[in-house]
């Protein structure tokens, strides 16, 4: 299993406890005060978490499963191809791309903070950062697969990827089957946030209007 030296004398992405106090204070302020509507203010933070950010990794993705020079270029050096497509800035300057296959299966956490490539990917969940999942997805990755409802063959090898702040990690889940003749920007809506951490696969066609 795949487990990297963790150096973090670096300026961590989840923001220390004081600065989030008083992001969190300032917040408050503002809504009080009647300057920011609270449902906008999530609604901005939803589109980032969950539609722009990721957007820029399922772009990456569906390049990969029809580019085949691409994918080669992925898997040979990913800073740079994902560079080539516009997608670079802080967090995302160090990039490694894993790829799923039917007999391997990868998986991305940071176990001593959230390292995580923004630029990619948009923020991280919030269970990325939480204390189980950093643990638990290095002790028991199977389990903690269950829980996001990927169950897994016995067969198949999982590998965890630790994220620091020198390499973050990004998966490409394997491309369903019945999408051979759809383009790109249809493929983009098979690939969630979650299915480029490994948590899950890849979305089911037939969930998705092609």
């Amino acid at each position: 299993m795949p487990h990297d030296g963790h150096h973090h004398d670096h300026d961590h992405t989840e923001p220390p406890h004081d600065l989030a106090l008083r992001t969190k204070a300032l917040e408050s302020l503002l809504v009080e005060k009647g300057l920011v509507d609270p449902q906008a203010l999530d609604e901005i933070i939803e589109r980032y978490e969950h539609k722009v950010g990721p957007r820029n990794g399922a772009k990456i993705v569906a390049r990969a499963w029809t580019d085949p020079e691409f994918e080669a270029w992925l898997k040979r050096d990913a800073t740079e191809a994902i560079a080539s497509m516009g997608f670079t800035g802080r967090q995302g300057e160090h990039m490694h791309a894993v790829f799923n296959s039917p007999e391997r299966h990868n998986l991305v956490v940071c176990t001593l903070c959230s390292c995580y490539p923004w630029t990619t990917m948009g923020l991280p969940p919030g269970w990325y950062k939480s204390n189980p999942y950093r643990s638990r997805a290095v002790i028991d990755p199977r389990g903690v697969l269950a829980e996001f409802g990927t169950d897994l063959p016995e067969s198949v090898e999982i590998d965890v990827w630790d994220s620091t702040s020198e390499m973050r990690y990004m998966v490409i889940p394997e491309r369903p089957a019945g999408t051979g003749d759809w383009t790109s920007e249809q493929l983009e809506d098979l690939v969630s946030r979650n299915s480029m951490i490994g948590v899950e696969k890849a979305r089911d066609p037939r969930s998705v209007s092609a």
